[in-house]
């Protein structure tokens, strides 16, 4: 899913007020600094990217504590009061969640994002950056759309740092393998047309 970086409103808002218009519209939002970003919608190859991870998370979390979720499940950045939709996240201790919509996750493990020209800058950056804050995430991954290609960022003692990705993504933090064939079947890339 892609967001839109205009601003929605000029009127900042409060987190409760963010979430009261949030969970009755019928577009998704990001609540970045008090103000409201629409999302757009998702491309084919992005879509299928993101069922083709989230369906090879599914076989492998069988009989696992964690639970992985897709597109709808909001994260709080408690830091700085954020609200952003990651592409696929993770977590592998009892969910927490912000209150009793349970919609909104506080302790993410794993992100992973789908990059989209419009927001590849955003999501290696400041997205990053502010998801860094979360005590318990610890693992980030950023998956092309237009060639097999991916950066994987993982925390270790309090320190970033990024893994080499050749045709495959250990997921450390799940104990999980993601390969390229099965990140990228039935998505046409660049060079294949």
């Amino acid at each position: 899913m892609t967001i839109n970086l205009a601003i929605e409103s000029s009127t900042t808002l409060t987190e409760e007020e963010y979430l009261g218009f949030e969970r009755s519209s019928e577009i998704k939002h990001e609540y970045l600094s008090g103000h409201v970003y629409a999302m757009v919608g998702a491309t084919r190859k992005h879509n299928l990217i993101i069922w083709n991870v989230a369906s090879a998370l599914h076989r492998q979390l069988r009989g696992n504590p964690c639970e992985a979720y897709i597109n709808d499940m909001r994260v709080k950045i408690p830091k700085t009061g954020d609200y952003t939709y990651p592409d696929i996240v993770v977590v592998c201790e009892t969910p927490l969640l912000s209150d009793d919509y349970s919609d909104t996750l506080i302790n993410p493990l794993l992100i992973i994002e789908v990059l989209s020209p419009s927001t590849e800058a955003y999501d290696r950056g400041e997205k990053f950056k502010r998801y860094r804050s979360i005590e318990s995430f610890s693992e980030y991954v950023l998956i092309a759309q237009d060639k097999m290609a991916a950066d994987h960022f993982v925390k270790q003692n309090n320190i970033w740092t990024i893994l080499e990705v050749d045709q495959e993504i250990r997921l450390v933090t799940i104990d999980c393998l993601l390969t390229f064939p099965e990140i990228y079947d039935r998505v046409e890339l660049a060079s294949e047309k």
